[in-house]
């Protein structure tokens, strides 16, 4: 079983640029990539056009770190302040179960844990002290 935190920056339309730009400041590296109009469509959340160019998610690596991003989807409203979150990675669904509800606990589920084209359980929550934690499950990409 392995877990590891990771930042997750949220951008409002520059997540590409933001990418190009920390290739050449800090040398990092992009492990993955890959827009909205890449993903697999969603019939409850149907993509409007000017959205398939935004980054629905992407890795860096910078040195030893990880870095992952996205674009805010069209319609989601970003606060500066909490466009950074925490991702939480693990290899076992079981793990990301008992995290996901150990954080939920006096807090607010944003996203409920389910399985999703692009992991075998994912979620979002905000705990208790404010900060929004992503469950992420390894397993597809």
């Amino acid at each position: 079983m392995t877990t590891r935190l990771t930042p997750y920056l949220v951008m409002e339309g520059t997540a590409s640029e933001a990418i190009r730009f920390y290739e050449s400041a800090l040398d990092a590296k992009v492990l993955f990539s890959q827009t909205f109009g890449e993903m697999p469509e969603n019939p409850e959340f149907p993509l409007p056009p000017e959205a398939k160019g935004l980054i629905g998610h992407a890795l860096i690596k910078i040195g030893e770190s990880d870095l992952m991003f996205s674009d805010a989807f069209p319609g989601q409203p970003i606060q500066k302040g909490s466009n950074v979150t925490i991702c939480i990675s693990t290899n076992d669904a079981s793990e990301a179960k008992q995290i996901f509800e150990a954080l939920q606990q006096d807090g607010h589920v944003v996203l409920p844990l389910t399985e999703t084209s692009f992991s075998p359980a994912y979620g979002q929550v905000t705990d208790k002290f404010g900060i929004t934690f992503q469950i992420f499950t390894e397993g597809r990409m």
